[in-house]
């Protein structure tokens, strides 16, 4: 992998390079220069390596703890990526500089969209977006751009209520009306109510496959025709897309638009809000509206082609965040077509481990079997005023991170769970066993010791209402 990385980055030469032979201290302005010493202190090295690395202990990391945030796919990242993600040749070009000098890059982005497609089932990629939220706002113009390309007004999408919370407002930003359809139990759509819904103005239906309870979409081909026969189109939102690559492709299912969460499937953690990368794929009919420049391929050269007139023009400056994509790219040629499946394999497998050690214990809504990931809620057996946030707290307690709670907003006292693929048995057992502890033990003989959780973190609990509403936004 790195022999091939570093052929490709030998394509790449910076652009420029920069010599400074004038002193930068004379060109400053005699008023602005500081009249006395900074006044630093003096620190013994032993001191200063104590300082930053007992900060680097607050720090909660794949590398140290589990990570079980259910929606998000917190998947360890292999070093190999953060290796070649440094290599200066990737690092020291410069966007603007002429496509003859950065050869390697382009190539790289247009193997990852041609490998993105096969993975699944479209037949064009933009790898500009820069989050799965960009991606949706993306697909969603294009969306739009093609009903008014073939004059017909369409201003409605239909968005069950398991939905990602990001599909409603995705849908509001991009100039659409939201229509909502209510889920059945296990967060699956019902045909009929669906039939109720689609009415002539709905340009599209967006959809998680498998929903926001790790359940699969079991009528996903009749809600695919459906939709069509309505000349409406069908979005997948790729969030979980983690539990059936290589297994199933959501172009196969019908879908016309979808986008990936390279961040989550492709194995770069994306923890502290980035960074993100949230590519677009599309049918061959939508190809045409995707976001300029596409990356071709002439003979032996890669170019940039912004003469596109159908498009919806430029999502983000250059060629998105190319440090994620980079490390897709890896991922992707390192494991090939049958180590991708695996990782959906064991990530279903993981799933429906711990499912079956809590389901008789802590009601599951949607049943004993889950795809990637699945939802407990403990509001049966929680008592004395303990609810999910406290379990959540005490977790921290334990060196953990907590799960998803509260979503999906249809199941009361929600706590969302995904182990993903990375994570062994044993690591998985001493999870299982905290979570009853506290639930089953804790919440019942001493809820006190749970509304005061945590008690072992540098910051004890806040109250949330007034951080959000008042926040402090500096030190002191």
């Amino acid at each position: 992998m790195e022999k091939l990385l570093n052929e490709l980055s030998s394509q790449c030469k910076p652009a420029y390079s920069v010599k400074c032979d004038v002193e930068i201290n004379a060109e400053i302005p005699e008023n602005l220069k500081r009249k006395s010493n900074l006044g630093l202190p003096n620190v013994a090295e032993n001191d200063l390596l104590r300082h930053f690395t007992n900060l680097s202990r607050r720090n909660y990391a794949l590398s140290t703890v589990f990570y079980p945030l259910g929606s998000c796919t917190m998947k360890y990242n292999p070093l190999i990526n953060e290796r070649i993600a440094k290599i200066d040749a990737f690092n020291d070009i410069h966007p603007y500089q002429p496509v003859e000098s950065m050869q390697g890059v382009l190539e790289i982005v247009y193997e990852l969209e041609k490998d993105l497609c096969e993975i699944v089932g479209m037949d064009s990629f933009s790898l500009q977006q820069a989050a799965g939220a960009h991606g949706e706002f993306a697909g969603l113009l294009v969306i739009a751009k093609y009903f008014k390309s073939i004059k017909q007004k369409r201003t409605k999408i239909i968005v069950p209520d398991s939905a990602h919370g990001t599909n409603p407002a995705s849908i509001t930003f991009a100039g659409f009306e939201i229509v909502p359809l209510k889920s059945e139990a296990d967060g699956s759509i019902s045909l009929e109510k669906l039939k109720e819904v689609l009415i002539p103005e709905v340009a599209a239906m967006m959809l998680t496959v498998p929903n926001t309870l790790g359940v699969f979409e079991k009528n996903i081909t009749e809600i695919s025709k459906l939709v069509h026969d309505n000349g409406s189109l069908l979005y997948y939102d790729g969030a979980n897309l983690n539990a059936v690559m290589g297994i199933v492709r959501p172009g196969d299912m019908g879908f016309d638009v979808m986008h990936i969460n390279l961040h989550k499937t492709f194995s770069t953690p994306h923890g502290g809000g980035g960074p993100g990368s949230g590519p677009i794929g599309v049918k061959s009919f939508l190809g045409s509206f995707l976001p300029v420049p596409r990356i071709e391929k002439r003979k032996n050269k890669y170019v940039l082609n912004y003469r596109k007139s159908k498009s919806i023009g430029k999502m983000k400056a250059f060629f998105g965040n190319f440090s994620v994509i980079l490390k897709a790219y890896v991922y992707v040629k390192a494991l090939g077509g049958k180590g991708l499946k695996n990782v959906s394999k064991q990530a279903v497998l993981n799933a429906n481990y711990m499912l079956a050690k809590f389901k008789d214990k802590i009601n599951v809504p949607a049943g004993s079997r889950c795809m990637h990931e699945f939802v407990l809620s403990p509001k049966a057996i929680l008592e004395n005023d303990v609810r999910t946030l406290d379990v959540a707290k005490r977790l921290l307690d334990y060196g953990y991170y907590a799960p998803t709670v509260y979503f999906p907003l249809i199941v009361d006292e929600a706590i969302m769970i995904e182990p993903t693929e990375t994570e062994s048995k044993d690591t998985l057992d001493k999870f299982i066993d905290v979570v009853n502890k506290i639930i089953l033990e804790e919440a019942i003989e001493d809820p006190q010791k749970l509304k005061n959780a945590p008690v072992n973190t540098p910051v004890t609990r806040l109250n949330e209402v007034e951080a959000a509403r008042k926040p402090i936004l500096k030190w002191q």
